[in-house]
């Protein structure tokens, strides 16, 4: 198997085709959950509801549905001020301004105002994106992400521009596939696009172009990536498996995090060479510490004990650790465990954010704290994962107790109190999730 950088998937998914046809099929895709679309156009109900679909996205769907090949050349009149609305309601309220220094709060005054504006100057073709501030995050293992902060506007008009795209290439990406110009013939749209790839970095008051990419952390990279793999790797994968595998063979991809598994060892040395050499064509390039080759499966464990290699290798993916363990039963068992550094970091930022609410009433704290464990848990709590799930609970209560100690010099705050506030305000740590045959509809060769 191999992997690259990890990232966060969905938590909920739906049924998809096979991604190992067989008969019966060898192992089924898990795809994104559906495209939320935008508001309805102005000819039938204004609404800020982001459930609503739009009936012009709605045909853009069936259209690259039934037409596979169809470049579509008229999509900037659904980037209407109902569509930069959604927008701007779905972004983060308390996101980090960038280089126009602008938050949220400041844009909702006079929102109504400012979005037509915005939209007179997109369809006009004088808007301009741009630079984006670039910051530094601290990474797991020490080193720095570089992260790029969009204006505020920036990030309006992407969003929208997204959720149009994602009505093309929602009906394009494989099942494998979790996240232009083939199919986007729009050359507003494309100059769209071409504005934030060129807009530059400002860092350190000093600006930079950049012809690597887009910059991480912007709300158009993700769907961009996504387009570019879907060519580079996707397409050319699903041949690879049709021409060259002779075993089965099983791909998940989300985003530039994927996972290649196959029955056949000289199969995936083979894939392995392949993947580099394409890779290469289009300036890519596989993370050299993360990216590795190893035994893992159902036979892994026999197999290693008889050659005295002891147990199995384990890999991280989408945040998880995956292990080759057993069942009650000695039947062979895929465990997934949260990873302890993700764990650390996403306690770490509790802990933060309680130092800040310190002083908020219990009421709350309470409340955001239910939203925060609840959050975790509709992400974390799969199938043999219920002993981390349990410690990340208990861990959020004892950063609770020691907030309210610092509350007052002769705070003094029990476990029994404490187990109170736990049973009124935190969710219990319960298994939320399926078991993989359950949601995936799995079936095992023989």
């Amino acid at each position: 198997m191999m992997h690259g950088l990890e990232k966060s998937d969905l938590a909920v998914v739906a049924m998809k085709p096979a991604n190992n046809a067989g008969s019966p099929a060898a192992e089924w895709a898990e795809p994104r959950a559906g495209t939320k679309g935008n508001a309805d156009p102005p000819r039938t109900r204004r609404t800020q509801s982001r459930d609503s679909v739009s009936q012009g996205l709605e045909r853009v769907r069936q259209a690259a549905r039934q037409r596979k090949r169809q470049a579509f050349t008229a999509l900037l009149h659904h980037v209407t001020v109902d569509a930069l609305r959604e927008a701007f309601l779905a972004l983060k309220r308390r996101a980090a301004p960038g280089v126009d220094g602008v938050t949220w709060q400041d844009y909702e005054l006079g929102l109504e105002d400012r979005l037509q504006d915005l939209h007179t100057r997109v369809h006009r073709g004088t808007y301009r994106a741009l630079p984006v501030r670039r910051r530094f995050i601290p990474k797991p293992d020490g080193r720095q992400r570089p992260l790029g902060i969009a204006a505020l506007e920036d990030k309006i008009v992407q969003r929208a521009v997204v959720t149009v795209l994602n009505a093309i290439y929602e009906e394009d990406f494989l099942g494998f596939s979790y996240g232009v110009r083939h199919r986007v013939g729009d050359e507003r749209i494309a100059r769209l696009v071409g504005k934030w790839l060129k807009a530059g970095v400002l860092e350190d008051g000093q600006w930079s172009t950049s012809d690597q990419g887009t910059p991480q952390g912007a709300v158009i990279s993700p769907l961009l990536a996504n387009v570019y793999l879907h060519y580079v790797f996707d397409l050319w994968a699903q041949q690879w498996r049709r021409r060259e595998a002779k075993g089965d063979m099983i791909v998940v991809r989300y985003a530039d995090d994927l996972v290649v598994g196959f029955e056949l060892e000289a199969e995936a040395r083979r894939f392995w060479d392949a993947m580099r050499s394409r890779f290469e064509q289009f300036s890519l390039e596989l993370h050299g510490e993360k990216t590795r080759l190893l035994e893992f499966g159902r036979y892994a464990i026999e197999r290693r004990q008889r050659n005295g290699q002891g147990k199995p290798e384990t890999f991280n993916f989408l945040g998880f650790t995956f292990i080759c363990g057993r069942s009650r039963r000695g039947a062979f068992l895929l465990r997934r465990h949260t990873r302890r550094d993700r764990m650390r970091a996403a306690l770490e930022e509790i802990k933060d954010e309680m130092r800040r609410r310190r002083h908020d009433s219990l009421t709350d704290q309470g409340r955001w704290l239910r939203s925060v464990v609840a959050g975790y848990f509709a992400y974390h709590a799969v199938p043999t994962n219920a002993q981390a799930i349990g410690a990340y609970r208990h861990h959020v209560l004892d950063l609770w107790r020691r907030s309210l100690k610092r509350r007052s010099q002769k705070g003094h705050v029990t476990w029994a109190r404490m187990d109170r506030l736990a049973n009124e305000w935190l969710p219990p740590p319960h298994v939320l999730h399926p078991w993989p045959e359950e949601r995936m509809a799995v079936r095992y060769p023989r």
